[in-house]
């Protein structure tokens, strides 16, 4: 036994890893789920057995918590057990009665295999559980919501398979386009959570001041505005799944607010006193590279560690192009835009060869998104029933150089004899357009990998975007 407190040096016991993916030569090979196991009453007549693999674990008497324990010697909500990097950790939440190991009073204490806590008059029994799973790829082609032919997709397909059930959190990387969305809903759908909520925020497409609010509520008079109690996502997601989505673009401040919510499973509204227990599962996504981010001091490494249980990277869809005749199937014979409004009818029922290699050559760096917007674009303007080289948009046939070209401010733009101010401001003014212009074309009008190349605030772009009415669906 370790306890964390007083003048006793902490030693982390050697425990197996937690729960993530092993890789040889880059594939993944095993996946290895961490488990508790807590045995309430070991060796008696009521004996009870519970098996978690969730990073938080609450003890007490009111039925919220993980086990409840119905006993007068034990308090609402007694302890809490944390999985810290690789091994657990238990802390005392101000109990009346105390939680004990081997006859010493704690506060916290890291947990050893086979202790026995005393929580109250109440006995449980602690191990912890490596569960290693061989990952191998699926044989087929569809899983949940997901097409894909490619063996790095597949392999992906036998990960979720795994993890979808369990309540691990899960970190998706990749580039914009690939998917993120779709693989999170997927998670859901194939969870024990799937009848219940799958809430969805974009961390890069609210306000920095509103934020909190929109995550974890307000109370009434928190704010100027706040005429009534509101509650946040967390509260309705509450019992389901909650995805993030461009997680990495969440402002360094609020990531200890997040990392409260993954410690303590509870909430506090802005202007709130009161801890609201929250019971969600988090799905995390983001185009950086949240390592690198941690590295450069945007990302607090305490919360890289507890948000990535478990990461997948999803491959761009330059890296797989076997699975574009497959995906264009999916879209031609799923999507409604490709069904006649009196019936159910196919509008466009094939494609030619020479279409089909245009797209399967071509270097999508837009992924996923990307294709789908191209075919939904190239039905409007099909003539028959079948998809062409000529429905396809110039910019796909013939791709331009990736790198937007240097924009020349405009000469002559004002007469000779103009004030130097307006002249310098009106040279200005249309440099800023183009180039916004040509840098959100190039990016397909993402802002947020568009601000990342001007290196500007995200913020900042969005405002000269509105200066100059440049609207993302026009591009």
């Amino acid at each position: 036994m370790t306890v964390l407190t007083g003048d006793v040096k902490s030693v982390k016991p050697e425990n197996p890893q937690s729960t993530k993916i092993t890789y040889v030569d880059g594939r993944p090979q095993m996946l290895h789920i961490r488990k508790a196991h807590l045995v309430k009453n070991p060796g008696t007549d009521t004996q009870e057995e519970f098996t978690f693999d969730q990073a938080v674990i609450t003890i007490g008497s009111n039925p919220e918590n993980d086990i409840c324990v119905t006993d007068d010697t034990v308090s609402r909500y007694h302890c809490r057990i944390n999985q810290v990097d690789e091994v657990y950790v238990i802390h005392d939440l101000g109990s009346t009665n105390g939680t004990f190991l081997n006859g010493v009073r704690i506060t916290e204490a890291f947990l050893d295999p086979g202790l026995i806590l005393a929580i109250g008059d109440i006995q449980i029994r602690f191990n912890p559980i490596d569960e290693q799973i061989p990952v191998t790829p699926i044989m087929s082609e569809e899983f949940g919501g997901i097409v894909a032919r490619s063996k790095k997709m597949r392999e992906i397909f036998g990960i979720l398979e795994k993890v979808a059930p369990t309540t691990a959190t899960v970190v998706l990387e990749g580039e914009t386009g690939t998917g993120k969305e779709v693989v999170a809903q997927t998670i859901h759908n194939l969870s024990k959570r799937a009848d219940k909520p799958f809430v969805v925020f974009d961390c890069g497409a609210v306000p920095e001041s509103l934020i909190e609010s929109e995550l974890f509520g307000h109370e009434k008079g928190a704010f100027t505005g706040a005429n009534h109690a509101r509650k946040g996502l967390f509260e309705l997601a509450d019992g389901g799944t909650i995805f993030l989505d461009e997680l990495g673009e969440l402002t360094y401040d609020l990531q200890p607010k997040l990392l409260r919510v993954l410690e303590q499973r509870e909430i506090r509204r802005v202007g709130g006193n009161q801890s609201i227990p929250i019971n969600v599962r988090i799905i995390a996504a983001t185009n950086r590279t949240l390592a690198d981010e941690v590295d450069k001091g945007r990302f607090r490494e305490d919360l890289f560690y507890r948000l990535s249980v478990v990461s997948l990277e999803l491959p761009p869809l330059r890296d797989r192009p076997d699975d574009i005749p497959l995906l264009l199937r999916h879209f031609l014979h799923t999507k409604p835009f490709n069904r006649k409004s009196d019936s159910e009818e196919l509008i466009i029922k094939n494609i030619t060869p020479e279409a089909l290699e245009k797209l399967t050559t071509f270097n999508w760096p837009g992924n996923v998104r990307q294709l789908l917007n191209v075919v939904e674009r190239s039905i409007s303007f099909a003539s028959g029933d079948t998809f062409t080289l000529d429905d396809i948009p110039q910019s796909i046939k013939q791709p331009v150089e990736p790198k937007p070209s240097p924009v020349v401010p405009p000469q002559n733009v004002e007469s000779p004899n103009a004030p130097f101010k307006r002249a310098k401001e009106k040279i200005i003014s249309d440099f800023e357009k183009n180039y916004l212009v040509k840098l959100l074309t190039f990016h397909n009008g993402n802002i947020t990998q568009a601000a990342r190349e001007a290196d500007i605030d995200r913020k900042y772009f969005r405002k000269l975007m509105t200066k100059h009415g440049i609207e993302t669906e026009n591009l």
